[in-house]
């Protein structure tokens, strides 16, 4: 059987085969670690962006910071909100199944109904 450091993954040169960075003892480990920093790198972005937005909005008198920064409107489904989104990103880790089948909402089966 394979250690987990004779995998190879292919470079962007054509042809050309590389050895898989390894870190932790499951390789499996450290792709679910690469898909968390990509994560985190989007979220930056983006957290970037909406900073950006909200002083641009601030700077053209469309919003104030004061309303921004207010309580919303309705806390109640502000909080439920915050639950729901708290409840499915904790699911996987809880080891709730959400899959549906081959036609469920995440499904990659192309063409078929939902």
């Amino acid at each position: 059987m394979k250690s987990p450091r004779d995998y190879v993954i292919e470079n962007n040169e054509p042809a050309t085969m590389r050895s898989e960075q390894i870190f932790f003892d499951d390789p499996a480990v450290d792709r679910v670690m690469g898909v968390l920093f990509s994560l985190a790198q989007e979220h930056y972005v983006l957290h970037d962006r909406v900073r950006a937005l909200e002083e641009l909005l601030v700077e053209k008198g469309v919003v104030s910071a004061e309303a921004l920064n207010a309580p919303p409107r309705d806390e109640a489904a502000a909080h439920r909100d915050a639950a729901e989104f708290a409840e499915a990103l904790l699911r996987p880790i809880l080891g709730v199944q959400t899959a549906k089948g081959l036609t469920g909402r995440f499904s990659l089966a192309r063409g078929k109904a939902q």
